[in-house]
């Protein structure tokens, strides 16, 4: 029988932003709409979308490969790749398979999983579980959306929404915790309050196929995650046998900014917390906004090695996922 390390932790962070700014005055016109009510609304000023240059498979490769350098691991040391997406357009074979092969890895277990927003706090918990169970000892888990792709331009409630980019970390062995007990869970009752608009089928089916694209209830979505996450949030404390002034760090998913200073105030965040808000400049990226959200903190001087973080996220399904993390 393998035998696993007593814990794990995160070795080390990449991130790659697109490279194209594209401010909320690009996007206004299609919506009828204004720079004003798009911040009101959400709190983004601006998104990141893919030059002409970059691809799903671009961006991975870039934060992979600045995740590797950040924890001193090699390709070679690593025995899993797991990526979280939900926009990577081939049914099969997985992204994590092409990526392993160009990283330089040495035939690592490689699969994608599809938990929408929440997919990085699922995969990183999928790692933490491998690594205490020895079937893996050095996992690169990686959250990469594509999501300018898949939003309508004239959708007035969503077409300012969403950004590319990914994040990556290494996770590995450790002596002592890193990563914390998962809370994870999914509402299917509210199954469609996120969706893709069209089924492939349908699309196929289609004399004029067009990709199909993000749908939201937004006010369905808004309640639910301003108060039912905040709840989340307190079992992943306690299941971590922490207090909420322990934590250095707040960083959750970047869906909105009314959403996260929502949850904020339910949780009785104490004043020394701080809180990411990558969402004003990155637009929601899904599986990508955590890691890219702490980038952002190390890159503003607001995130320390060592610092306490409760990452927490929430996505189509309705799905969710929630752990207390050690950063490098």
């Amino acid at each position: 029988m393998p035998v696993g390390a007593p814990h794990a932790t995160v070795l080390g962070l990449g991130i790659h932003r697109a490279e194209r700014i594209v401010p909320n005055a690009d996007v206004i016109e299609a919506i009828d709409s204004s720079d004003a009510w798009i911040q009101q609304r959400s709190g983004i000023r601006e998104r990141r979308w893919v030059g002409p240059d970059e691809t799903l498979e671009t961006m991975t490769l870039e934060a992979s490969r600045k995740a590797l350098a950040s924890s001193g691991i090699d390709a070679a040391q690593i025995d899993a790749v797991i990526v979280a997406t939900c926009t990577w357009t081939m049914q099969t074979p997985a992204l994590a398979t092409k990526v392993a092969h160009a990283l330089g890895t040495q035939s690592p277990v490689a699969f994608d999983i599809s938990a929408a927003c929440a997919g990085f706090c699922h995969a990183l918990a999928l790692a933490n579980d491998m690594i205490r169970a020895g079937t893996a000892r050095h996992v690169l888990v990686i959250g990469a959306e594509l999501l300018s792709e898949m939003t309508s331009r004239t959708d007035r409630g969503t077409a300012f929404i969403f950004g590319d980019g990914a994040g990556a970390v290494v996770v590995g062995p450790s002596e002592v915790p890193g990563i914390g007990p998962v809370v994870w869970g999914s509402d299917g009752e509210q199954f469609d309050a996120i969706r893709q608009s069209t089924d492939w089928r349908e699309v196929l089916a289609s004399d004029s196929p067009e990709m199909p694209y993000i749908q939201m209830d937004g006010g369905t979505v808004f309640r639910w995650a301003s108060f039912e996450m905040a709840k989340v949030a307190q079992e992943t404390l306690d299941r971590t046998g922490i207090r909420v002034e322990d934590l250095d760090l707040f960083i959750p998913h970047q869906a909105n900014m009314r959403i996260i200073d929502a949850m904020a105030r339910a949780m009785k965040l104490p004043e020394h917390v701080r809180i990411a808000r990558d969402i004003a400049e990155q637009g929601n990226t899904s599986a990508a906004s955590i890691p890219l959200a702490l980038g952002r903190m190390y890159d503003e001087g607001q995130a320390h090695s060592g610092d306490l973080a409760l990452f927490i996220a929430f996505g189509a399904g309705l799905s969710y996922a929630a752990q207390v993390v050690r950063i490098p």
